[in-house]
């Protein structure tokens, strides 16, 4: 089934969603300030019922803290900012979050896979998203990341989405999903820090620290750091309370207690640790954490930035001016197979399940 557009030479899509942009003319969606939000598809788009958005972590953080946790407060402003500017993108964060919801059309020259019926995440963020909420969020009480939503979504011709799996509540897998990237890559740099050992004769794999080791996308890089080959690992954390939860988890051979935001003490603590680390992978939701986790790594090491308050130009600039010669890499979100990867990492990996489940 479908009800496509009918097109012309003037409003032919774009797999990208070029053709969805409004505002700048010329801009892709993710960088435009207002998206088209019809509801009829082009030819190869697809429409979502849309069931539950997951708001970014550093956005939903940058929002709460905004409105001294006045969930109304919140609640508004995000509904404020989808009908401005058709999308989930919080003005300040410049991040968005995904979705969860059910296939109601499929464009017939649609590449995506996609049934009509199909429940599915999306893969690709809010902030390039087209989205309508109908429902006013009147389910959603402002206080959490996962906002139960009725209205729809559109998917371009280059979107990502993934059936949800039947073996797992969707909200676990959403929160998943959210993060499926972190892992993925930070798996594919251990892999390749195994590699080039391996053929120097040495038999030794790399030191990986992950600074917001409990978080979702830290419990889940620290679980493929591991089985990717890591050497050693080690989970940093800001309260005793969440080193209590990721030693119970198994996830790392140490976890310290750091300020992020303290390059200093985030350096004593890491080396304390075993450390430096040949790859330090970023996972906190706060600004100013880029100089600490530049101190923590070797000469020679790698940086992952997976936070979406990280500062890229902080990170540039005070490499240079420590003379930290270390390769920095940013997450984009996605890597082939980072979904499928995830979700395994959640299922036989027992401490990580545990971490998600408290979460929700």
């Amino acid at each position: 089934m479908t009800d496509a557009v009918q097109m012309d030479k003037h409003t032919a899509a774009d797999p990208v969603g070029m053709h969805r942009v409004l505002e700048p003319p010329g801009s892709l969606p993710q960088a435009a300030t207002r998206l088209d939000t019809r509801r009829e598809l082009w030819p190869d788009e697809v429409r979502i019922r849309v069931e539950r958005l997951n708001l970014d972590a550093a956005s939903f953080r940058q929002l709460e803290e905004k409105h001294s946790g006045d969930g109304a407060a919140v609640r508004d402003e995000v509904l404020a900012i989808i009908a401005a500017r058709g999308k989930m993108q919080n003005p300040v964060t410049g991040s968005g979050g995904m979705l969860i919801g059910t296939v109601e059309a499929v464009g017939e020259h649609s590449q995506l896979g996609l049934a009509v019926g199909d429940r599915v995440a999306t893969l690709v963020s809010l902030t390039l998203t087209p989205l309508v909420i109908e429902d006013g969020l009147a389910r959603w009480d402002g206080h959490s990341e996962q906002v139960p939503a009725d209205g729809y979504a559109i998917l371009f011709g280059r979107s990502i989405a993934a059936v949800l799996p039947s073996d797992l509540p969707p909200a676990l897998s959403l929160s998943v999903l959210d993060v499926c990237g972190a892992p993925a890559l930070t798996a594919r740099v251990v892999r390749s820090y195994v590699k080039s050992t391996s053929t120097t004769g040495s038999a030794s794999g790399p030191t990986v620290c992950v600074i917001g080791g409990a978080g979702k996308s830290g419990s889940l890089s620290l679980a493929a750091a591991r089985e990717a080959g890591a050497a050693r690992t080690i989970g940093v954390v800001p309260f005793e309370a969440e080193a209590v939860l990721l030693r119970d988890a198994g996830l790392a051979d140490e976890v310290v207690l750091a300020d992020a935001r303290d390059p200093l003490a985030l350096r004593s603590a890491v080396t304390s640790a075993g450390g430096p680390a040949d790859v330090t992978v970023v996972c906190v939701d706060v600004p100013g954490c880029e100089g600490g986790a530049i101190l923590s790594t070797a000469a020679g090491g790698t940086v992952v930035f997976f936070s979406m308050a990280t500062s890229f130009s902080a990170a540039a600039l005070g490499a240079e001016g420590v003379a930290a010669d270390v390769t920095m890499l940013v997450g984009n979100g996605y890597v082939p197979g980072h979904a499928a990867y995830a979700l395994g990492l959640l299922r036989t990996d027992a401490g990580v399940r545990s971490l998600f489940e408290r979460r929700l």
